[in-house]
């Protein structure tokens, strides 16, 4: 099954990256929020991915 709250955090990067630009900021936000909170739960390997997806939201905004 994996993490929950790993996969939520990947799930709302992606819709971070593909919302219209009127809902960016807000979309950005909301994966922000997930990806801290899946920060502290997951294993080494699954931070280096959560720090890549912090990088991709960094260059939408």
């Amino acid at each position: 099954m994996g993490n929950q709250l790993f996969q939520e955090a990947r799930r709302f990067v992606e819709m971070a990256k593909s919302a219209n630009p009127a809902e960016v900021d807000s979309a950005v936000e909301k994966a922000k929020n997930a990806l801290s909170s899946a920060y502290a739960n997951t294993t080494v390997t699954e931070q280096a991915q959560l720090r890549q997806m912090q990088q991709e939201l960094d260059q939408i905004q």
